[in-house]
């Protein structure tokens, strides 16, 4: 039942306008499903608190590198939050709760506890996806710090960000504004459930990958490959008639996909339920 209720409450959420979303909210109702005698509100509390003790901390004169270092002091040397080397691919590093529990977690999930922290107390940040790393930066158009959460909260400029790309690319490239993107509300819970899938299929626990591929597609119904991928893991499930749906509804959005024939094939040699 509480698994239902999750669902209900993060298909809300997820229907306000994107600037609308709250975000750790959003993000407590997904672990919500994993954990049903989560208390919501304890964990919003608990940010609630940490948020409090980093105002505490804050100097009189509002400098943004002065907020970044005060956050960074109480997340990473005060409360000990690192990011989780050993066991990256472990499921509790996508569940905020588990994160703000455990003190560990990945760079999604580490960036959304430090941007909960920022909102409150009113230096608001945003998520950036850059080629290989996740980063926040504070959301002023002409201020070009960013942060790394997984790494202690590294503190980063330009030419940081380039020679990262570096890795990325194996040769220097300037960062581009298309680098820098911000990542929506939705955009970001996708990357967080699209975590959860990836690590759900490679474990083979198809039923736990279906919800996460569930609510990838309340947030996004019309992504072709998660619609094709559900069709897959409903196959695996033997669901049948889902599987049949989720196939036909593929290649009518995407009718010349590499591998519409496959599909085709495959829906041809359906079983009936």
């Amino acid at each position: 039942m509480t698994s239902v209720i999750g669902r209900q409450l993060f298909t809300q959420e997820i229907q306000q306008p994107d600037e609308d979303i709250n975000l750790e909210r959003a993000a407590l109702y997904i672990a919500l499903e994993e954990y049903p005698e989560l208390d919501v509100d304890e964990y919003l509390n608990a940010l609630d608190s940490m948020a409090a003790e980093v105002q505490e901390r804050l100097p009189g004169e509002l400098y943004p590198m002065k907020v970044l270092q005060t956050i960074n002091h109480y997340l990473f040397a005060d409360l000990g939050y690192t990011g989780n080397r050993t066991e990256y691919y472990d499921p509790r590093n996508s569940f905020l709760n588990e994160v703000i529990d455990r003190r560990t977690g990945i760079p999604i999930t580490l960036s959304l506890l430090y941007l909960a922290i920022a909102e409150r107390v009113e230096f608001p940040m945003i998520g950036i996806n850059m080629p290989g790393r996740f980063l926040i930066r504070p959301a002023v158009d002409e201020m070009e710090v960013f942060v790394d959460p997984f790494h202690q909260g590294e503190i980063l400029f330009t030419q940081d960000c380039e020679e990262l790309l570096v890795k990325v690319f194996d040769r220097r490239v300037e960062l581009r504004p298309e680098y820098v993107e911000p990542v929506g509300k939705r955009q970001f819970l996708g990357r967080l459930l699209t975590n959860l899938k990836v690590i759900y299929v490679n474990q083979k626990d198809f039923q736990k990958a279906l919800d996460a591929l569930d609510r990838i597609l309340l947030l996004f119904p019309t992504v072709a490959l998660e619609v094709r991928d559900r069709g897959v893991i409903n196959y695996r499930l033997n669901r049948y008639t889902a599987a049949r749906e989720d196939f036909e509804h593929y290649l009518k959005i995407a009718p010349m996909a590499e591998d519409a024939q496959l599909i085709r094939e495959i829906l041809e040699d359906l079983p009936e339920e």
